[in-house]
């Protein structure tokens, strides 16, 4: 049988949906804790250092609770001409933020960090993508922020939903897009000892 073994017991300190499909698609075994950060900037701080920061402070707070675990914190942010776009609370919000993503390029950042407390061991890294949307004429903003889809994504626009529609490119990792770059969290998990694949006896290795 193949699979993703965990060395620890592992944690994402995130209740966000796309994170968790995520994780979910690989077949990876985890746990979920959310933790309760408050997401605003610091003064003078750039979009990379701040999803850094705030994906280790997420990670550093659920891990004290855990030491023995592996603990992933994650901050995603919309960037577009210098803007965070956060999560729209209403849809005034949303019809605003997919006003100013129309036609434009924005940015993508997600930010992750990987925590062992036991052992004083955290790991970190973040990501940029490029996003290009096409025009969004007045009748499709309006159906789309009449769905239920916008309120709870920053930039107000779900890349495998229903918003997949508006993008007409993307440059960089498509799942750090969604909220968590699968590539480079794959790589640093391993790197660090935190998971290993698996493979069953399907032939690979000369058996038959």
């Amino acid at each position: 049988m193949s699979g993703i073994i965990t060395s620890e017991r592992f944690i994402l300190a995130s209740a966000s949906p796309r994170r968790v499909e995520l994780l979910t698609l690989l077949g990876l075994p985890f746990e979920i804790v959310p933790s309760d950060v408050e997401e605003a900037f610091l003064p003078g701080e750039t979009p990379r250092k701040h999803v850094l920061r705030l994906s280790e402070e997420k990670a550093r707070r659920i891990s004290e609770r855990y030491p023995e675990a592996w603990v992933m914190g994650a901050d995603t942010i919309v960037i577009i001409n210098g803007e965070v776009l956060g999560k729209p609370r209403t849809s005034a919000e949303a019809k605003d933020m997919l006003a100013k993503l129309s036609g434009q390029v924005h940015r993508v950042f997600t930010g992750f960090a990987v925590m062992r407390m036991r052992g004083d061991f955290i790991v970190s890294d973040a990501v940029e993508s490029s996003v290009l949307f096409r025009e969004i004429p007045e009748d499709e903003m309006v159906w789309y922020i009449r769905s239920e889809e916008p309120y709870d994504k920053a930039g107000a626009y779900a890349v495998q939903g229903m918003g997949a529609f508006f993008i007409k490119e993307i440059r960089g990792s498509y799942t750090n897009v969604m909220g968590l770059p699968l590539c480079e969290v794959v790589d640093v998990l391993k790197r660090i000892g935190a998971i290993r694949f698996s493979g069953g006896d399907n032939g690979i290795n000369g058996k038959r």
